[in-house]
């Protein structure tokens, strides 16, 4: 038989990073979940992506015991990264702090297909740059469905 699902806990957390210190630590000892058993298996499933930011959504179970699921990292990391921009501009739509090609965007789009609501690379892509231009970063040439 199935167990009952108790709760849902959405994180941000460092790849192979994960320890006991907030925010980790409050979310799951709140919920009565083992942090240092989270820490271990998370740490371990992510040794190949140290440093990246990686979403993960943890399923708590009535006895206590958890699952989790780890996502792609958010496309504003990605973007940034493929900048080389340190942080978004709070005027985005005045200030640009940097450029990527739209080779970038479909190597991003790629890369977070799985997690994204989108049957097709091209609609991927058009997400990806929204997330560019609300960061401040510019998309340089034109878009392969306009050319």
């Amino acid at each position: 038989m199935a167990k009952e699902i108790e709760t849902f806990i959405k994180l941000q957390v460092k790849g192979a990073a994960a320890n006991p210190a907030p925010p980790i630590g409050p979310a799951l000892g709140s919920k009565g979940v083992n942090i240092m058993e989270f820490c271990k298996q998370f740490n371990a499933a992510t040794q190949d992506k140290p440093g990246k930011i990686l979403p993960v959504l943890i399923t708590v179970y009535k006895d206590k015991s958890f699952t989790f699921v780890i996502k792609t990292p958010p496309a504003s990391a990605l973007l940034l990264e493929a900048s080389k921009a340190k942080k978004g501009s709070a005027q985005p739509n005045r200030n640009k702090i940097g450029a990527v090609s739209w080779a970038q965007v479909k190597e991003i789009a790629e890369i977070k297909m799985p997690d994204l609501n989108c049957f097709t690379v091209e609609s991927a892509m058009r997400m990806v740059a929204g997330t560019a231009r609300s960061l401040g970063i510019t998309v340089d040439g034109t878009a392969p469905w306009e050319a």
